[in-house]
């Protein structure tokens, strides 16, 4: 007679979920860090042009951005240049506007450091840009930049 019983039934044993919970954070933490949030969802044909001499802005925080350019979608916009600010189309009129609220975000100290940022097509004419700039002008929004890609030299 034998001291241990065989039992020829045995199952598999449970799995161990003791380390779920810490994969599931590391997962977590890891798309957090990863992921890039979308900042504007672009209505129009944005093809910046090139420069040699640049420099990078050092807080993005404190820069809004007006884009110029044709719209995607011609059938329902047209074809001439549109102003877009976040994600609508607006009239040059609204421009002013649009600082006036970006500066009320603000803090005091900020509100010497809030560049407005160009974003233009390159195929678009002069006389938009020009017009948006005298809009800001009356808003007192002379800290402007023109948002280029670099070109690489020969």
């Amino acid at each position: 007679m034998s001291k241990f019983k065989k039992n020829g039934k045995k199952g598999l044993p449970a799995v161990s979920t003791s380390s779920l919970p810490d994969i599931v954070f590391m997962l977590l933490f890891f798309f957090m860090v990863t992921t890039v949030m979308r900042e504007v969802d672009l209505k129009i044909m944005n093809d910046v042009p090139e420069a040699t001499e640049i420099q990078k802005l050092e807080n993005k925080a404190l820069v809004s951005y007006i884009y110029i350019g044709v719209p995607i979608d011609i059938k329902r916009h047209g074809n001439s240049a549109r102003i877009q600010l976040n994600d609508a189309f607006v009239e040059v009129s609204e421009v002013g506007g649009h600082i006036e609220e970006t500066r009320t975000n603000l803090s005091e100290p900020e509100l010497p450091l809030l560049t407005t940022s160009l974003k233009v097509d390159q195929k678009i004419e002069m006389g938009i840009v020009t017009e948006v700039k005298q809009e800001l002008r009356k808003v007192q929004a002379l800290k402007i930049s023109y948002a280029t890609r670099e070109r690489l030299r020969k």
